[in-house]
């Protein structure tokens, strides 16, 4: 069976992972030029083809994978100058960012016209994940071009779960992310009220860990806190806020109070706007401790 050939832009952290899966599982593979040299070669080194513009992906591709950064990019590789749009050629476009769901659906209607299908399809858990083939992909687009992404989707993932029409995989993923980064907002200033009164990391953590409380991001989130383990979440501080502000763009849309989304968004606003904006996620806690006059790693470990 012939395979259909796919373009990849956006080798970062958890493309690089995706990418590699693909060609290691049969897919041709064309990459877009990262300005990250390291993963680029790495796939060319396993089989993978590179070329300079989105245009030129498009003329080598069937089905392109975007995993960049938000709509923004998103929209500057499609209908930038050289964008994949400019080859004038049908496509498959499979957008596993985690972009704005408004633009999402207006974008898809204007390709359409164009014959590219686009469907969104973000992901769920880590760039380890992404590396061993494990994530999670929320599917939101016309049943067919579903269809058509699927193998190529399971390529990389362990589960495939479609949502419905183009746009609800990028909503499903906000709320997705609005938990997860509530969940990290929590644990930071959980941990900063423990240490005010004494009680350590270490002593929340036996109590958390095993009970009904425990999951696996509290497990990713905890293996930074207690073995600073810098890499156990290489999800950066800004891009969380990103996410975050999306779901503050769509409850307003939507006309929803959303508090406890206000709550969490100023949570990280406020540790990007103070510079920390490239720490990963569970570092948030140690921000959190600092502005509150306390280090979670000077407390004696019981």
């Amino acid at each position: 069976m012939t395979r259909e050939r796919i373009g990849f832009a956006g080798v970062g952290l958890m493309g690089h992972g995706m990418a590699k899966n693909l060609v290691e599982k049969g897919w041709p593979l064309t990459a877009l030029a990262h300005r990250n040299r390291e993963p680029v070669e790495d796939l060319k080194r396993r089989g993978a083809q590179e070329v300079r513009t989105a245009r030129d992906l498009a003329v080598q591709s069937d089905i392109v994978i975007l995993c960049v950064t938000g709509s923004p990019q998103v929209e500057s590789v499609i209908n930038g100058p050289d964008g994949l749009a400019s080859a004038g050629k049908p496509l498959l476009v499979i957008d596993c960012s985690t972009s704005d769901p408004s633009v999402t659906t207006r974008l898809a209607a204007d390709l359409a016209r164009k014959d590219i299908a686009l469907i969104d399809a973000p992901l769920s858990r880590t760039p380890k994940d992404a590396w061993e083939g494990t994530l999670d992909v929320m599917v939101g687009g016309d049943p067919a071009a579903v269809a058509r992404a699927q193998p190529v989707l399971e390529a990389f993932a362990q589960r495939v779960i479609p949502t419905g029409p183009v746009g609800t995989g990028h909503t499903m993923k906000l709320l997705n992310n609005f938990l997860s980064m509530g969940y990290a907002a929590l644990y930071s200033e959980a941990l900063m009220l423990g240490a005010k009164v004494g009680l350590t990391p270490q002593v929340f953590d036996k109590v958390i860990r095993g009970g009904r409380m425990d999951c696996g991001f509290y497990q990713t989130f905890f293996k930074y806190v207690l073995e600073r383990d810098r890499d156990a979440h290489k999800f950066s501080l800004r891009n969380a806020l990103k996410d975050v502000s999306y779901l503050a763009s769509m409850a307003n849309a939507s006309g929803a109070a959303d508090p406890v989304g206000a709550a969490v968004r100023n949570s990280f606003a406020l540790a990007v706007a103070s510079g920390r904006g490239e720490d990963y996620v569970p570092m948030l806690s140690d921000f959190v401790a600092m502005l509150n006059g306390l280090s979670l790693t000077a407390l004696p470990k019981t």
